[in-house]
């Protein structure tokens, strides 16, 4: 026996165990026979911000890759065997991991692993491979950043927000670095990232532990380690002052996205934060909402959210202003309303309805195998431990309105803000030039 018990903590009747092979590979496993399918996710700690400057797009690029030929499937064959059990899968890239996800009948354990093993280890990359993704991506990038204006302003926002840190850069690269990924690169990519040790796989449901344990033994346990460390991440500097653009767009009224600065997900502020995104935009009836949207009628929609990365990010705000209307003007209506959450306490009515909204969209996550899998996936990947997941939990059933009063006060600050536009016009603008911003 190879693996070691390394961690466990309980989810409802049913454990949830870590187990660490010799090799570094992690293995989440919760047995859930309540229906007989199981959620086989393979979890790489690799994203965007482990790129270089100039290799942009090499994360996403892989996700695209592994779904392509190995040395024992050809082209297709994965996607076959995987439908023909009636099973599915998918996979995502994003800052700070990538995952592959399959959801399968019970019986099918030792096919999942068969398969991710296989692509971890022997995955063909030749030129036929990778000029045919390319080409793929580029298309992607094309529809969704060059032709698309909520991409185009997303990633304008990212861009002048961070100076320093890789999250300046979009997931999907810049379209420069995509065109010109070089063989030798993509695979130095495959060997430093697609190893056991930066590697967890997550199982959830109706499998045996002790099969599941044997299984993954035998496909993995002999993969040897990379043993490689990573560059060291820029810290991104203090911002202190406010960071304004606006670029042409072909739209009818303007549209904004707003980015305060706020820390990672593992810091004791970021629960609350959720809270201040829901109390301003988490409906109809919520703060921001009420006054851009039902009183005064300067939008149409508004939405906030906080980006769950593992290092310090933003608050994103987004507006769709109606004709007539400006970012001054929603901005102004926005500091009101920041103004309000700063002096005042929020009445225990309204905390408590947004508190199970918050807490009912949480739990509702984790209600079938493969959101379980995805939520157990994503902390022990990007917070390096499964259970920061219940800690989390722990967090939001405990804010008051005193933290939302003291968060709002220390992060909701125009100087710690950026805000970029779209304006209507005829043509749109191209991408500014990609030079560092002052602190």
């Amino acid at each position: 026996m190879r693996w070691t018990l390394d961690a466990e903590h309980p989810l409802g009747s049913r454990p949830i165990r870590r187990f660490v092979w010799p090799n570094g590979l992690r293995l989440v496993l919760c047995c859930d026979p309540s229906a007989p399918i199981f959620s086989y996710q393979t979890w790489f700690r690799v994203g965007s911000s482990h790129e270089q400057p100039g290799r942009t797009g090499m994360a996403h690029f892989f996700e695209h890759l592994m779904f392509n030929e190995t040395e024992t499937m050809g082209p297709g064959v994965l996607d076959r065997l995987i439908e023909e059990t009636g099973g599915e899968n998918n996979a995502a890239t994003w800052t700070d991991w990538t995952f592959y996800q399959t959801s399968l009948p019970a019986a099918e354990l030792e096919l999942a692993a068969r398969i991710e093993s296989e692509r971890m280890q022997h995955l063909v990359l030749d030129d036929t491979q990778i000029e045919s993704e390319r080409e793929v991506v580029i298309h992607e990038r094309l529809e969704r950043v060059e032709d698309d204006v909520d991409g185009f302003l997303d990633e304008r926002l990212y861009e002048l927000a961070f100076t320093k840190h890789p999250y300046r850069w979009p997931t999907i690269g810049w379209m420069e670095d995509i065109r010109s990924l070089s063989k030798a690169d993509i695979h130095d990519f495959y060997r430093h990232f697609y190893v056991p040790d930066r590697a967890t796989i997550v199982v959830v449901g109706d499998v045996d532990e002790d099969a599941a344990l044997a299984t993954i033994d035998r496909y993995y346990g002999d993969i040897p380690a990379a043993s490689r460390t990573d560059a060291a991440i820029a810290v991104e500097p203090e911002q202190n002052r406010e960071r304004r653009r606006r670029y042409t767009q072909p739209v009818q009224a303007e549209r904004v996205l707003i980015g305060y600065k706020v820390p990672g997900q593992g810091d004791p502020d970021w629960p609350v934060l959720e809270f201040v995104a829901a109390i301003l935009c988490g409906g109809p009836s919520t703060r921001l909402y009420r006054r851009l949207v039902v009183e005064r009628e300067l939008a149409t929609s508004v939405d906030a959210a906080t980006m769950p990365f593992r290092d310090p990010s933003l608050l994103r705000i987004g507006v769709n202003l109606t004709r007539h209307h400006d970012t001054d003007a929603a901005l102004a209506a926005l500091d009101e309303v920041v103004a309000e959450l700063c002096d005042r306490l929020v009445p225990e009515s309204e905390l408590d309805k947004i508190k199970n909204c918050v807490e009912t969209d949480f739990w509702a996550a984790l209600e079938d195998c493969d959101g379980r899998a995805e939520a157990l996936g994503h902390y022990e990947t990007t917070l390096g431990d499964f259970r920061r997941l219940f800690d989390i939990a722990e967090r939001l059933a405990a804010v008051t309105a005193e933290d939302l009063r003291r968060v709002c006060r220390r992060y909701l600050r125009p100087e710690h803000r950026t805000v970029v536009t779209a304006a209507p016009g005829e043509q749109a603008e191209a991408s500014p030039d990609r030079t560092e911003v002052e602190a």
